[in-house]
């Protein structure tokens, strides 16, 4: 829901926007293998994911927290975009991002609540990895809007949304 409104915000600012949509749920990726022969389908897929993450100046990403990180699927189209030579490099100084002057939108849902200042910020894997990872590849300007606390009950559900598509009219202005 909220990457859809994230989406549909960014066109409804921007009219002639261009948009490519992978739904990692509904057609995951196949976990990236260092034995993977050029011949397969799955390098071919993984290098169009790349292309077209290369491509974008805006990605938006639906993140849940599973278990405390992020979902499998997204980890495999990571596992995908970060690419050295492409996406990074290792320099004479140490690692450095190549894949930088891109905007990256993140749309974070959360059972429970998991922010800097709760009892449980501790156990965010997912924030923090999603951060270290864009940096890694050279982006800078990641932003997250979060849904906090939609498994404690409806109410809460409800009001984690209409926050959330609150932050999202701010982001994208």
């Amino acid at each position: 829901q909220l990457t859809a409104d994230i989406v549909a915000e960014l066109k409804r600012q921007a009219t002639g926007i261009q948009t490519h949509y992978h739904d990692l749920t509904a057609e995951p990726l196949p976990h990236w293998s260092p034995v993977a022969d050029a011949s397969d389908p799955a390098v071919a897929l993984g290098n169009q994911m790349l292309e077209d993450f290369l491509a974008a100046d805006v990605v938006v990403i639906g993140a849940p927290m599973y278990n405390f990180g992020i979902p499998s699927q997204l980890k495999a189209w990571i596992d995908r975009i970060a690419v050295a030579g492409k996406t990074f490099r290792y320099g004479a100084n140490g690692p450095e991002g190549l894949a930088g002057g891109k905007r990256v939108i993140v749309a974070l849902s959360r059972g429970g609540f998991y922010g800097k200042d709760t009892a449980a910020a501790a156990m965010d894997f997912q924030e923090p990895y999603l951060r270290a990872v864009f940096a890694f590849i050279g982006i800078d300007n990641v932003e997250f809007v979060r849904a906090e606390g939609i498994a404690i009950g409806e109410e809460q559900k409800a009001q984690a949304l209409k926050s959330a598509r609150g932050k999202i009219e701010t982001l994208v202005a």
